[in-house]
């Protein structure tokens, strides 16, 4: 299984792109500007997307993806979220002012989109590889995914604060190779990572005190001109994992 980070930054700017990560050729969790690095060859493969929430970092490029790759595939794209999600998408973008509806184009009976709802503690095998979704808590009702397949396993986080269920859901599984989680403030901004239900190292490092697995740890979503001090302050205080700040281009195989 392969794994590529097409965009994994708390914002945009220069060599910065928000998160969407590609697994093999074909499923996408999250489709942030992360998308513009793929060519249009490339997004004429995917066929499955899996959104963690419905804020726009999260979402942004999956309606230029549609449209770019509206009139060269034969199946509808399937994006799989909550509900609550599905709702707010089809609310406030797919609704024929901010994009058209591509889940009724070129027809309601051929769409280029399928919305696919999916619960917390489901499972959706795609050819090799099963993708769980796990509850989070956040400001927005959202999801955190683990993929495995024969070989390998990593799970991701999406945006999320301090929690039982996404630790306790990881802690079902025999392994863990890799976990892919939030820290987007530093702990001088903790009242503020607090309010908007994001991790920051002190409230990340009490956390993975109740994973009973020892991945490789990667942060994402690190807030731009914050990155060094969130991984300084992550290192000194996760005990007994090696912790990495993941970044944008980055390749793995599981």
């Amino acid at each position: 299984m392969e794994l590529r980070v097409l965009g994994c930054s708390g914002g945009i700017g220069a060599d910065m792109s928000t998160t969407s990560l590609l697994v093999d050729d074909d499923i996408l969790i999250d489709g942030g500007t992360g998308l513009s690095e793929l060519a249009l060859d490339e997004m004429k493969r995917i066929r499955h997307i899996f959104v963690t929430h419905s804020h726009l970092d999260h979402i942004a490029g999956i309606p230029m993806l549609l449209d770019s790759v509206f009139e060269h595939i034969d199946e509808p794209v399937l994006l799989h979220a909550r509900r609550e999600t599905l709702d707010a998408l089809q609310a406030h973008i797919f609704n024929w002012q901010i994009w058209p509806d591509f889940s009724c184009l070129p027809s309601a009976e051929h769409p280029v989109l399928r919305f696919s709802e999916m619960r917390p503690g489901e499972r959706c095998r795609v050819g090799n590889r099963s993708i769980e979704m796990i509850g989070v808590n956040h400001v927005v009702p959202a999801a955190g995914y683990r993929v495995q397949n024969g070989v390998g396993s990593f799970a991701f986080s999406g945006d999320t604060t301090s929690n039982e269920g996404f630790w306790q859901a990881l802690n079902l599984h025999d392994t863990l190779d890799m976990l892919i989680v939030e820290s987007a403030f530093p702990d001088e901004e903790r009242e503020l990572s607090s309010r908007a239900r994001h991790y920051c190292p002190q409230l990340l490092a009490a956390d993975l005190k109740k994973l009973r697995h020892r991945p490789k740890l990667f942060l994402t979503h690190l807030k731009p001109g914050s990155e060094a001090r969130i991984l300084d302050q992550c290192r000194e205080q996760v005990e007994a994992l090696d912790v990495r700040r993941l970044c944008g281009g980055d390749r793995f195989t599981l």
